[in-house]
């Protein structure tokens, strides 16, 4: 793993230019409050709505991010991504507006909406076989071929620092908040959350959920090293990664706890929030209210920010049919 001393974490002045760069692409996204969700949990909820977000996912920032910062010289021959998630999205509208190629790597059971969605954005997408291994081999090859610039879904500087603006727009808006939670799957969304309310907002904690059936993020905090998601089984799709080197070390610094959540718990979160809500979040962005719910006594009267990853479901396959 790297050492810390390796690099240096994106500085408040790293998130506010990168607040300003994607402004012109990015939603500002809402902050919303409910009163009844309020009551289950006996705290103040303020959910910050990226799954209002283009692409329906925080990830838009991180991706937009890191290609407008791209030299043009770094530009000329697009990017490429492996991912089967928000990101391929993400960074297919990316490339779309600044208007150069983007190649995503995604494996070949991926969800027909999703490759769908990356090809609606104008990304290309080449398939491969579902591990790991051969993401990677795909990956290499793409970029050797085009000479594309290699966007990491959340192992990059630049998307960290894109993902730190949601919680930048958070905290900046509701003061005095005692939490700030997010989802963790690979880290990008909680590192730079964890920076931001460093710099910002010093005297509020952030926590993290994460289903107890995916649990390495929280495993690795408590033993102090990366130990890698090996056969995660949880509705939360989104959330199925292991953290990465870059993440790690600033969730080690700046994060207080990751809590774990049961499935039922994740369904009863995302139901809860689409009933009385309104809106419609995905299963990841469902897990830090499913973890309010699971871990009350923890929280009891405080005053609660909560980033909501996303809103990205597939409607045939909804967890309560």
């Amino acid at each position: 793993m790297n050492d810390q001393s390796l690099f240096a974490f994106p500085s408040l002045d790293d998130i506010e230019t990168a607040s300003r760069r994607i402004s012109p692409y990015a939603h500002q996204t809402p902050i919303m409050t409910c009163g009844t969700l309020n009551r289950m949990v006996e705290a103040e909820l303020f959910f910050k709505c990226e799954n209002l977000q283009k692409v329906g996912a925080f990830k838009f920032r991180g991706a937009a991010n890191a290609v407008f910062s791209l030299s043009e010289e770094q530009a000329e021959k697009g990017v490429c991504t492996h991912s089967s998630g928000n990101h391929a999205q993400a960074l297919a509208l990316a490339a779309a507006l600044k208007g150069i190629k983007s190649y995503i790597i995604m494996p070949e059971v991926a969800p027909t909406v999703k490759v769908d969605g990356v090809r609606g954005y104008g990304g290309e997408v080449i398939f491969c076989k579902p591990t790991l291994e051969a993401r990677e081999t795909t990956l290499k090859e793409v970029q050797e071929k085009t000479g594309a610039e290699f966007i990491h879904p959340y192992d990059n500087l630049q998307v960290i620092t894109g993902q730190a603006t949601a919680s930048y727009e958070l905290v900046r808006e509701i003061s005095d908040l005692d939490f700030v939670m997010t989802p963790v799957g690979g880290g990008g969304l909680l590192s730079g959350t964890a920076l931001t309310t460093h710099y910002l907002s010093p005297q509020t904690k952030v926590i993290a959920g994460e289903p107890k059936n995916a649990d390495d993020a929280f495993r690795s905090l408590e033993e102090g090293r990366i130990i890698p998601s090996i056969d995660p089984d949880t509705i939360a799709d989104g959330l199925l990664t292991s953290l990465g080197d870059l993440t790690f070390p600033i969730i080690q610094k700046h994060v207080s706890a990751i809590k774990t959540v049961s499935e039922e718990n994740i369904i009863l979160a995302m139901k809860t929030i689409w009933e009385r809500m309104k809106i419609v979040v995905e299963p990841s962005g469902a897990v830090p209210f499913g973890t309010l719910l699971e871990h009350k006594d923890s929280f009891r009267g405080k005053r609660i920010g909560i980033i909501i990853s996303g809103g990205n479901v597939d409607l045939a396959r909804l967890p309560w049919q």
